[in-house]
């Protein structure tokens, strides 16, 4: 079963709603590696060193300290950081109410998405927010502290329950100023619009998540298993090199066809209406000449006899 990593309550005006919070993803996309000596392929440990001891210590002997000058240091215990005179240290403190379409334009940099779990005593006012935020289209703005560290979060409602996704601080969000953009708009041909719009149709579908794999971890795996039974490793061809885009047009074409073969290959194309009237011609015929093949059939064969008592 899952374990809570939060403890405490959503609040807002004066109501409190008992909550606790588990952490909604896992990574799974890297295959992990241990460091060994090169030499005889033995497992590094990583020990805790004590410089003016100049002795291994364990990790009971730590404290955590800050540095608030060059070589000095204060020490900040957990009692310290329970005792911080914030609200928001065990609690979920919603701040405002903004309809969703705003907020997604200023909540695209989530740090961690977390499910949230409403005490037994707490579900009547859990259930009657998620339904006033479904109904009104709303998105909760709220300040939490997770792990020492307070943190901007959305709740928004997710299926039975909702989701409370920290967010970067707007001071932690870098800049567009450090890239290289136009200052002002490519211009493009109204054919190259039309033909990507084109290419867009044809690439735009349903999203289902359970159609895609993380191919890099099962390609690395194999090499893995190959090594384990020593067999030759297979060498993937290299990449092509990029190269300027001298025929915009021609690479777009070249592109639509590709993307309706393989969507024609996964869907049939349809029949056309020709095409399923000829089709119906020759199952009548088919079928009038196996109903006239039936009958004569019947004529050939002889009457059956009737069993006498």
């Amino acid at each position: 079963m899952a374990r809570a990593m939060w403890k405490g309550a959503i609040q807002f005006g004066l109501v409190t709603i008992p909550v606790k919070l588990y952490v909604a993803t896992e990574s799974r996309a890297g295959v992990s590696f241990n460091m060994l000596h090169a030499e005889d392929l033995s497992r590094i440990q990583m020990k805790i060193f004590c410089p003016v001891e100049d002795e291994i210590i364990s990790r009971a002997e730590t404290v955590k300290g800050f540095e608030y000058a060059p070589g000095e240091y204060v020490v900040i215990t957990d009692e310290d950081l329970e005792s911080l005179p914030l609200k928001t240290v065990r609690s979920i403190e919603i701040e405002q109410f903004v309809e969703t379409a705003e907020a997604e334009t200023h909540t695209r940099f989530v740090r961690q998405a977390y499910y949230i779990e409403p005490d037994k005593i707490g579900r009547k006012a859990f259930g009657l927010l998620k339904s006033v935020l479904e109904d009104k289209g709303l998105t909760a703005i709220c300040k939490v502290v997770i792990k020492d560290r307070e943190a901007l979060a959305a709740l928004n409602p997710f299926d039975q329950t909702m989701v409370l996704s920290t967010l970067y601080w707007p001071d932690e969000i870098r800049g567009l100023g450090e890239l290289d953009l136009p200052d002002e708009e490519v211009e493009f041909k109204p054919a190259e619009k039309a033909m990507a719009e084109q290419l867009i149709g044809a690439m735009t579908g349903d999203f289902d998540p359970g159609q895609y794999r993380d191919e890099y971890r099962t390609a690395l795996m194999q090499i893995i298993e190959s090594k384990v039974e020593g067999r030759e490793v297979t060498v993937a061809l290299a990449a092509e090199e990029p190269s300027n885009l001298v025929d915009l047009m021609a690479a777009l074409e070249a592109s639509v066809k590709a993307a309706k073969a393989a969507r024609e290959a996964e869907t049939p194309p349809p029949t056309s209406v020709a095409e399923a009237k000829a089709k119906k011609a020759t199952s009548g015929r088919s079928a009038g000449t196996t109903a006239a093949d039936a009958s004569e059939a019947d004529e050939v064969k002889p009457a059956r006899r009737r069993k006498s008592a």
